[in-house]
């Protein structure tokens, strides 16, 4: 591996690395995204989930032993009474016994979330088996009132030429939590926002309706990314898909157990269903259509517990492989999977995002609001005005891509 001089960002220095490799991204630098996320937002977390439910003493302990180790101790493994305790033997074997923060970020981030679902009993048995430990989190915002207002916009934007219509559906799933952004439309307005235009550092959209023409017999593989407020515009690109023919059959593929907080798991999915059903308008009728989608298998949600591993996808097992090289299209949404995806390791920017996705058994597009240091496939005057202008760009979530690999 050949280190070159540092060069600065927007957001910290970036060691420049040779084409050979690039540094996994740790927990152990001070003042680092990582850093931030394992020592502050983790212990925040905890002390969350236990005061959103009347936890026994039993729960409680465990919370408090979980905060004390992740903040004074070492990793520390499963009990090996616990159904997976072989599989995560072998995952942590080289971290089990040393700090948190030296730990790959992208493993102790995964290792963190199952430890917090053990602690609170979610794998049983007893009465809090099942009990999603983040559902309070995620309820409320599908009910609150931005989604009204953004599920109102869907009746202007059904008028919008379709070509349109299709920029700003994906703009909307794109963005997530800001899918305002998206679906926002008025009388003499472009239903395409050019805010949200103008923070994409990437932009291969027109790449994506390409290899998705209108009227194919095309399977589109969608790996969601969070629940709530930001699964319905996952949930309206679908049915736009479906509707005007540029899929015969989307896969969407969950989290197979509550993972990262705002995850979709096969429950948020219903919920964002039931969300759309209950809905008058445009938002009503896309979720009748999606209903009756799952009753006739032209969309079907799965899961495999490869999507709760702390591995890229250049690990995938071999049927989640079969999966993806049977879609004409694998769309992976967010920042976590897009790690999984190019590596979660400090790549120079400009390093391209073909070369980092050519394991992947298929057609892939990654849709990712920028929430974490990892970033590929840049030109580089992009990456020249992004680090001239001060911005906190890598990690705010104010910038955003599109990227495919045909």
């Amino acid at each position: 591996m050949t280190e070159k001089t540092p060069r600065a960002s927007g957001d910290e220095a970036v060691r420049d690395f040779g084409p050979v490799g690039a540094p996994v991204v740790l927990g152990n630098e001070p003042g680092s995204f990582a850093r931030g996320v394992l020592a502050e937002r983790h212990p925040a977390l905890i002390r969350q989930v236990r005061d959103a439910f009347p936890f026994g003493r039993r729960q409680h302990e465990a919370l408090d032993a979980l905060l004390d180790e992740i903040t004074n101790g070492v990793v520390q493994p499963l009990d090996p009474a616990d159904h997976d305790h072989v599989r995560w033997a072998a995952w942590g074997q080289e971290h089990f016994g040393r700090s948190w923060y030296d730990a790959p970020f992208l493993w102790a981030e995964s290792y963190f979330y199952r430890r917090l679902l053990g602690a609170v009993g979610y794998f049983g048995p007893g009465p809090w088996q099942g009990i999603d430990p983040f559902a309070p989190f995620k309820q409320p915002e599908l009910r609150g009132d931005a989604v009204d207002e953004e599920l109102r916009a869907l009746d202007a934007l059904a008028s919008a030429p379709v070509e349109e219509r299709a920029m700003a559906l994906l703009q909307a799933s794109l963005w997530g939590n800001r899918a305002d952004l998206g679906f926002r439309v008025s009388a003499g307005e472009s239903a395409v926002d050019d805010v949200a235009v103008s923070a994409l550092v990437a932009d291969d959209s027109a790449t994506l309706w390409e290899l998705l023409p209108a009227g194919t017999s095309a399977t589109v593989a969608v790996v969601a990314d969070n629940a709530g407020r930001e699964l319905i515009p996952d949930l309206v690109l679908i049915d736009h898909l479906l509707e005007h023919r540029h899929a015969e059959q989307v896969v969407l593929h969950v989290k197979s157990y509550p993972y990262y907080v705002s995850d979709a798991v096969t429950a948020d999915v219903v919920d964002g269903l039931r969300r759309l059903t209950e809905t008058s308008g445009e938002a009503g009728r896309i979720g009748g259509r999606l209903w009756k989608a799952m009753a006739a298998g032209s969309l079907e949600v799965r899961t495999h517990p490869f999507f709760c591993a702390p591995l890229p996808y250049e690990e995938m097992p071999e049927e989640v492989r079969v999966e993806f090289a049977s879609a004409t299209l694998t769309i992976l949404k967010g920042d976590l999977n897009y790690r999984r995806l190019v590596g979660d390791q400090l790549w120079h920017p400009t390093t391209p995002f073909a070369e980092r996705t050519g394991y992947f058994p298929g057609a892939v597009a990654a849709l990712r609001t920028l929430k974490s240091d990892v970033v590929v496939g840049l030109e580089q005057g992009t990456l020249d005005a992004l680090e001239r202008s001060g911005a906190v760009w890598r990690t705010s979530g104010t910038h955003a891509l599109v990227q495919v690999r045909p």
